[in-house]
């Protein structure tokens, strides 16, 4: 979502890299043009204007004038400002007697419902017991929807179309006190604008369950409506944390970085995608990075964990660190990646040039690709795939008629798989000394 934001700023930055000695006229200039690039990227007039007094200031400043690069040491300073305008990260609250409720607040269509689902599943995954409850009995298949996002998690749901919203959460408390439950997530109705029975509603479920959190889940991509929406519930409810939707959308970003700073209440959660376990912690110095074009390989690494079995994965991690794996292992690799989430959005996460490089991948042509190479593999015989130098002409042809795929194709999995085997062999050799230069 920050892509063109990230491109302005880092054309800003190359100029001062350029620079052994940095005039007030050059921080002036690089000054108005990231201005210039938060504001298209519909960052709040008054937060760029605090940001950018507050860069310009110690730019000029001794700590720039005396630095020995001079270019880097403003970038230093971008990045530490942004961390301060996006805030100090804000836990989710699970302190308390059980269960600890959490109240998910929101207009229609922002994603209240799925963003439920996915928060159980991560709460889950944390050890914690969870219990949901369908407080929205007024949009059609609301509560059906909540109801199947349970049957997926494995996480029970009361629902009762029967009993008001509030008497609805008293009665869900009561049964997860019962049941030992230690997190109580209730989806609440959301409307298509601020009304005075929404508002009035949400604080009898408040009064009803006493929620540790409530929770604002906002569509980033409706710009700086988003602060608009934020201040609304602020001023009635008393919101404890925000949602932020639809981050891997085309939205301009300024929401995530305005969003803070304007309202004073802290973002607890992203949601990077349509997938139960697309949703990240807010961490406010890793999204600075990653608006810098920094990546985020903290994250990288959080994703491969999710996604790996560790024992596993350090097996087939050797096997491929000596060059002594086979195509079988090579496919597990390659499925095992897949599991992290599209291509693009994990090379994202990489700095340098690998993260410039997601830009320039299509997600659907990588799909393509997986699936052949998959119909490939899985067309040769377990022999074959333990020893591909037995793979002669007419195995070849074989496999790839098996396939439904041109000899061709066959041809370039195996180039593609020596040339990995080398990599990795030559890798080993140097000591992995030229990974470092993969990331330049």
């Amino acid at each position: 979502m920050f892509e063109n934001l990230t491109n302005r700023l880092n054309q800003v930055f190359d100029q001062l890299r350029r620079r052994g000695k940095l005039t007030e006229a050059d921080v002036d200039l690089a000054m108005r043009e990231v201005r210039l690039a938060l504001l298209e990227a519909d960052v709040h007039y008054s937060v760029v204007k605090d940001f950018v007094a507050r860069v310009k200031a110690r730019a000029i400043g001794a700590e720039v004038s005396k630095a020995l690069n001079p270019g880097q040491q403003v970038i230093k300073i971008v990045h530490e400002e942004l961390i301060s305008t996006l805030g100090e990260a804000s836990p989710l609250n699970l302190t308390g007697a059980k269960p600890r409720v959490v109240m998910m607040v929101g207009l229609q269509g922002s994603g209240k419902t799925t963003h439920t689902g996915k928060l159980a599943r991560l709460l889950r995954s944390k050890g914690e017991r969870v219990l949901l409850v369908a407080g929205d009995p007024y949009r059609p298949a609301a509560v059906k929807q909540l109801q199947q996002l349970g049957e997926r998690l494995d996480v029970p749901v009361i629902a009762d179309p029967a009993k008001k919203p509030p008497e609805l959460a008293a009665y869900a408390l009561e049964q997860a006190q019962k049941g030992g439950y230690t997190v109580m997530i209730v989806d609440t109705a959301g409307r298509s604008q601020l009304d005075e029975p929404l508002m009035e509603e949400l604080r009898a479920i408040a009064k009803k369950v006493n929620p540790a959190e409530t929770l604002l889940v906002v569509d980033s991509m409706i710009g700086q409506e988003a602060l608009h929406v934020a201040e609304g519930f602020r001023d009635t409810v008393s919101i404890t944390g925000l949602i932020l939707t639809k981050m891997d959308g085309d939205s301009r970003g300024g929401a995530a970085i305005s969003i803070r700073a304007v309202t004073g209440v802290p973002i607890k959660y992203l949601g990077t995608g349509e997938k139960l376990d697309a949703i990240e912690t807010y961490d406010p110095s890793r999204l600075a990075s990653r608006v810098l074009g920094m990546g985020d390989v903290i994250g990288l690494i959080e994703k491969a964990e999710a996604a790996f079995d560790a024992q596993t994965a350090q097996k087939q991690a050797d096997k491929l660190m000596k060059g002594k794996f086979d195509l079988q292992d090579w496919l597990e690799q390659m499925r095992q990646l897949r599991k992290m989430g599209p291509l693009s959005q994990v090379l994202e996460m990489l700095p340098g040039q690998w993260g410039q490089a997601a830009k320039q991948v299509d997600p659907r042509e990588v799909e393509k690709n997986f699936k052949q190479i998959e119909a490939i593999i899985n067309s040769m015989t377990p022999a074959e795939r333990a020893n591909p130098d037995l793979l002669n002409a007419n195995r070849r042809r074989r496999i790839a008629a098996g396939s439904g795929n041109e000899v061709q194709a066959v041809n370039r999995l195996m180039k593609q798989y020596r040339e990995t085997q080398k990599l990795m062999k030559t890798l080993q050799k140097s000591g992995l000394k030229g990974l470092p230069r993969m990331f330049g």
